[in-house]
């Protein structure tokens, strides 16, 4: 008899830890109210591949953070509305908690306004972030809403459609 496979893990690239120092961003700024140029001048000077309270933040690319925290501040008049409309009517995006609507956030801005990056490869890692946040319902959340955000913005997906809010 063979012993289980350990779970393996492959490790974050410097985007990967971008996405995720992003998400931290924004949820910092969604319960802290502090501001944009605070918080990225904080996450870029202070955690972004530095030691803070004992634990090292993984080397992340700096430009593809701001690029993420920035856009999702930018465009939160389009991104929530678009998130809202993807969650089944008895989800609103207010009922989420503020991690998961961070993480919903930052994936939805990548869908939309980076084009150069496959939809799978935003997905996957949107959904890997959640994964470290949450059991199973949240991971399988971000996938569907993404995937629907995918189709509705850029015509790509796999899910099936749910019926437009009355």
């Amino acid at each position: 008899m063979t012993e289980p496979a350990e779970r393996s893990f492959r490790p974050a690239n410097k985007r990967g830890a971008a996405r995720l120092a992003a998400v931290q961003a924004l949820y910092q700024m969604d319960v802290g109210g502090t501001g944009l140029l605070e918080t990225v001048a904080e996450y870029e000077t202070f955690r972004l591949g530095q030691e803070l309270d004992g634990a090292t933040y993984l080397e992340a690319d700096p430009a593809w953070f701001r690029d993420i925290v920035s856009g999702v501040v930018r465009g939160q008049t389009f991104i929530d509305p678009l998130i809202h409309s993807s969650l089944t009517p008895d989800w609103p995006l207010a009922r989420l908690d503020t991690t998961l609507r961070a993480i919903l956030r930052a994936g939805t801005y990548e869908v939309t306004a980076r084009k150069d990056v496959p939809v799978a490869v935003i997905v996957s890692e949107y959904v890997d972030i959640a994964k470290a946040f949450y059991g199973d319902d949240e991971p399988r959340l971000v996938n569907a809403v993404l995937d629907r955000v995918s189709r509705r913005s850029r015509g790509e997906g796999r899910g099936q459609e749910i019926r437009a809010k009355d």
